[in-house]
């Protein structure tokens, strides 16, 4: 067992599990997910959804929490803590990367909700009568060179500003107070969609499945969804984890996170569907459903002008979040592995993914003809990190820990703050193993798979010879 280094902690449990539901809570719970569900027929993707999550989110997230929590390391140290292999580190390394390059193009999108805040608050919604006319005005703000590196700079700064404060200080306590206002203004912005008058068209969208619409590509959607929903596999949760004390319980904390995150989601997808239903809308939009249908919506809704603001904001809280347990990985490898001042890692990290960024934030204007096997730098990016390097990254964590590692040690580590469920549901932490060791390495497989496009390919080529 490796010995604890003196490093920051988190002051509560509840600060920890804000923080790190605020790392899973972010563009992807209330851009992506909406949209997706849209795509795939409603409550039929939503229930195949948390069944996914239960298979594979939480049995994973349990996992990383786990490894950082038992060496009080960031990713690159923690495989070194527990491995005497080279190609560990390695691995950690990735998700480090991953975290990283993600952070850079994450940002820009970040950046987009921030100014769109300004956009609802100078009431430019008000001149949107169709979604093609709010569709050329978003198109018109990211031909912006200006407004791009613009949006860009500010969301940097505003997420630096936490992760410059410490784990403590600025994370837990900006987390502490982000996450209630992003419920909040959530709760806000649902309650106004369904007291509109069609809007429980969105609740039988949403919660009345059409199992006639699910197919292989639902399923396969709702397993990555599961998966890169909780920021697995880039050592966000590792990294967490590992500014836990050994009286922490990771089992209850990690069912917090994961109910969090989906609750987050689910209102999100209320709060949206209502109101696109009720203004009679396209609710398989797409990923214009944000930024192009919605400023539709909140024209022709009452008390739009309030709720589209309130709406921007919360979005870009969701972003802060996320963005923050970004840089803090990165800034916690330098800390522990290159023993840099907090301060001067956030200033050069943050800074170099800014500028990493900027070509991203040039993909949809200067350097929109650029690319490089086919992409632009936006997408490539995207695809490198998102579609390789997070699902090999989860899918050796769960390698490591079920057979490297082994789950016997990782019982005694789990056991420590969690004395009650070894005593009265053995039979709970046995499933979980299951799940790390056999399902959770298959499942994050076919993920990969799937990303890379190739699980596609596999499925029509043996559906043409059967």
């Amino acid at each position: 067992m490796p010995q604890l280094n003196e490093r920051e902690q988190w002051g509560s449990k509840l600060g920890f599990v804000l923080a790190a539901a605020g790392s899973a809570i972010g563009l992807g719970n209330i851009w992506k997910f909406p949209y997706v569900v849209g795509q795939n027929g409603g409550a039929a993707f939503i229930i195949i959804y948390l069944l996914c999550v239960a298979m594979i989110g939480l049995p994973v997230v349990i996992a990383e929490i786990l490894v950082g929590r038992t060496t009080q390391r960031n990713p690159v140290g923690a495989f070194k803590a527990l491995s005497k292999s080279k190609f560990w580190p390695l691995v950690g390394g990735m998700g480090v990367l991953a975290g990283f390059v993600i952070l850079s193009f994450y940002a820009v999108v970040a950046g987009w909700s921030v100014g769109y805040i300004y956009e609802a608050a100078a009431g430019r919604f008000a001149e949107f009568k169709t979604p093609e006319i709010a569709g050329n005005h978003f198109n018109n703000l990211t031909a912006n060179v200006y407004w791009g590196i613009g949006m860009l700079a500010l969301f940097m700064i505003m997420s630096m500003t936490f992760v410059y404060a410490g784990v403590k200080k600025g994370i837990e306590n900006g987390s502490k107070i982000m996450m209630p206002i992003l419920f909040l203004l959530l709760i806000i912005v649902m309650i106004r969609g369904l007291t509109l008058e069609g809007g429980d068209k969105g609740l039988e969208f949403l919660f009345n499945p059409d199992w006639s619409k699910v197919t292989g590509t639902t399923i396969l959607e709702a397993l990555g969804q599961s998966f890169f929903t909780l920021s697995l596999g880039m050592g966000a949760m590792l990294t967490y984890g590992s500014y836990m004390t050994r009286k922490d319980n990771i089992p209850s904390a990690a069912v917090e996170i994961v109910f969090l995150d989906t609750l987050i989601a689910l209102i999100a997808g209320v709060a949206i569907f209502t109101a696109v239903f009720a203004t009679g809308q396209n609710a398989a939009e797409g990923p214009g459903l944000i930024f192009q249908t919605l400023p539709i919506v909140f024209t022709k809704m009452p008390g739009g002008y309030i709720i589209a603001i309130l709406f921007f904001i919360l979005l870009t809280i969701a972003a802060i979040t996320s963005a923050i347990s970004l840089l803090e990985v990165v800034t916690a490898y330098f800390i522990d592995e290159k023993k840099w001042k907090r301060h001067n890692a956030v200033l050069v990290f943050g800074g170099l993914a800014f500028i990493i960024g900027i070509p991203s934030a040039l993909s949809f204007n200067l350097m929109k003809d650029f690319t490089l096997f086919g992409l632009n730098f936006f997408d490539l990016a995207n695809y490198l990190s998102a579609n390789i390097m997070l699902p090999l990254g989860g899918l050796l964590l769960a390698i490591f820990v079920g057979y490297i590692w082994g789950i016997d040690k990782a019982f005694s580590e789990l056991k420590n703050g969690a004395e009650k469920l070894f005593e009265k549901s053995k039979l709970r932490v046995k499933i979980w193993a299951i799940l790390v060791k056999y399902l959770a390495p298959v499942l994050i497989f076919l993920v990969l798979l799937q990303s890379l496009g190739i699980l596609q390919k596999l499925l029509d080529f043996f559906s043409e010879i059967i």
